[in-house]
């Protein structure tokens, strides 16, 4: 009896280990270039703009941000545009442990959407940092 509660244990340990591996790719993965792209859409499910989740694709090389995406979201098409053009930039060439960082002003109209997407910044740089 003893002998199976180990085994027993001894699976549920590797199968979590599996899953937790599982996650971390989903969540980052490394290109054959060196450049990690992290993608928040799993990471931050609660974080929440003005009309839903705000998930990015953050790009970063040599530790580094080298671009910031959005994905696919329900935002407003004009709001977009604008946070798009005046702060996903805002990271770009920044080296990792300033941006994580960074204090970025929101984009005027569209500040619910800002901080969503200023919060899926911290945490996927944060993610980042932490697993490497």
């Amino acid at each position: 009896m003893k002998n199976l509660l180990k085994m027993m244990l001894l699976f549920m340990a590797l199968l979590g280990a599996q899953q937790m591996n599982a996650q971390t790719k989903d969540v980052m993965t490394k290109n054959s270039d060196g450049t990690y792209v992290v993608n928040t859409k799993t990471l931050t499910p609660k974080v929440i703009g003005y009309r839903g989740t705000t998930p990015l694709n953050i790009y970063i090389k040599n530790d580094k941000v080298e671009k910031i995406e959005m994905q696919k979201n329900q935002e407003t098409p004009k709001y977009l545009t604008l946070i798009k053009k005046d702060l996903l930039g805002k990271w770009n060439g920044k080296k990792v442990s300033k941006a994580v960082k960074m204090k970025v002003d929101a984009v005027t109209g569209a500040t619910m959407t800002s901080d969503a997407v200023k919060e899926n910044v911290k945490k996927g740089l944060e993610y980042y940092q932490k697993n490497k």
